[in-house]
């Protein structure tokens, strides 16, 4: 009896150095691509707001892309501005939209791309600015 609960004392031991090490490497690397992707994140959050805000201020393209531009010196937009909305009208209705793609050095060669879109439409589906 006392041999076996020697053994399941000794099995029992915890995480090794080499392990601890590697887990903080990981925790402060997936801390980085947070720090650098959640400012992104908020931003284009904010820009969804724009547009639905911008949408609703105006009747004309010219109209639209103002208040969006208002709202973007308001909002620290920084990655779009009016001229790069989309704006198209389906019916009586306005849809406007908006693609972009913000690249994120990490470090060294390695950059992270994330491509972002959003739209007013009930469909859902952004319509892209033709390059």
């Amino acid at each position: 009896m006392k041999k076996n609960r020697h053994t399941q004392l000794k099995s029992q031991r915890g995480i090794s150095l080499i392990g601890l090490i590697f887990s903080l490497g990981m925790l402060v690397l997936v801390a980085m691509v947070a720090m650098k992707v959640v400012p992104t994140t908020i931003e284009y959050l904010s820009i969804k707001k724009a547009i639905v805000s911008a949408k609703g201020a105006g009747s004309s393209a010219r109209d639209i892309e103002n208040a969006f531009n208002k709202q973007a010196e308001v909002g620290y937009i920084t990655s779009i501005s009016g001229k790069d909305l989309v704006i198209e009208r389906n019916g009586d209705d306005i849809d406007v939209s908006f693609s972009y793609q913000k690249k994120i050095p990490l470090f060294g060669p390695a950059s992270l791309l994330l491509e972002y879109e959003g739209t007013t439409a009930k469909s859902g589906i952004a319509t892209k600015k033709p390059e």
